[in-house]
């Protein structure tokens, strides 16, 4: 049973963040998510969360900066009285091949995809040991399982995370706490909005089930790895990606 339970969630507002959220509202999870762009956004996430009757958090950070990482984990546990899980999720992308990759490009990608799991999940775990429970789920990708051409910086973040999240889940295991990963294929969000009709109906020529995903799909996993039925299962990678890689 997840009622009742505090979850924390990086990147909150849109996509696969957002749809994660209301899952974790709809399961009667108080959420509390960060966001660095859209208020306005963040407004109306907090809204859906009270119309499912639960209850919401937001705070405006980026997930680079460790202090306000910080910050916003101890503001989570004093406002809601404690905290039960984290989900990272929060991430950029800046494709370019190499050749043309300023090093900007690549430390961006890298201090929030990566960087940022470790300044939440640091924030969070002394609290998880204490209490000698807790669960973690990184959001990481097909990228980083087998790489993407023009994403050797977002490639790199994402099998960062795999790793990361194995190591956790080896150093973390008796004391209660589960770390699994997330890796979603192509999933239907603004991202991928950005691609031509011509690139999505080459990509889903190469997806097995031959559609895109949707954010929902992503979350439905999210509320596996965190529910009872997993309950012995830790240090994973759930590949939701239509079958596209196997």
């Amino acid at each position: 049973m997840m009622k009742n339970k505090v979850a924390l969630v990086t990147g909150g507002t849109r996509g696969i963040g957002k749809a994660i959220v209301l899952a974790l509202a709809k399961e009667g999870v108080r959420v509390a998510f960060n966001y660095v762009r859209s208020e306005n956004e963040a407004k109306e996430v907090l809204k859906e969360v009270k119309q499912l009757g639960s209850e919401a958090l937001s705070f405006k950070f980026d997930v680079r900066d460790f202090g306000l990482a910080k910050e916003f984990v101890e503001k989570t546990r004093e406002y809601f009285g404690g905290l039960d899980i984290l989900v990272n999720n929060a991430g950029i992308i800046k494709d370019k091949a190499l050749m043309l990759m300023e090093k900007e490009d690549w430390q961006e990608v890298i201090d929030t995809n990566l960087t940022g799991y470790f300044n939440l999940t640091r924030s969070c775990i002394v609290g998880f040991l204490k209490q000698k429970s807790g669960d973690v789920v990184n959001i990481t990708s097909v990228s980083g399982v087998v790489g993407t051409a023009r994403q050797t910086n977002y490639s790199a973040a994402k099998a960062g995370i795999i790793g990361f999240t194995k190591a956790l889940a080896k150093e973390v295991a008796p004391y209660n706490i589960r770390v699994n990963a997330v890796a979603p294929g192509f999933i239907d969000t603004q991202m991928t909005d950005t691609l031509k009709a011509e690139q999505k109906d080459r990509l889903k020529r190469l997806i097995p089930k031959g559609e895109f995903g949707k954010p929902q799909d992503v979350a439905n996993a999210v509320l596996f790895l965190l529910g009872d039925s997993a309950r012995y299962v830790t240090g994973q990678v759930l590949k939701v990606d239509g079958g596209m890689v196997m």
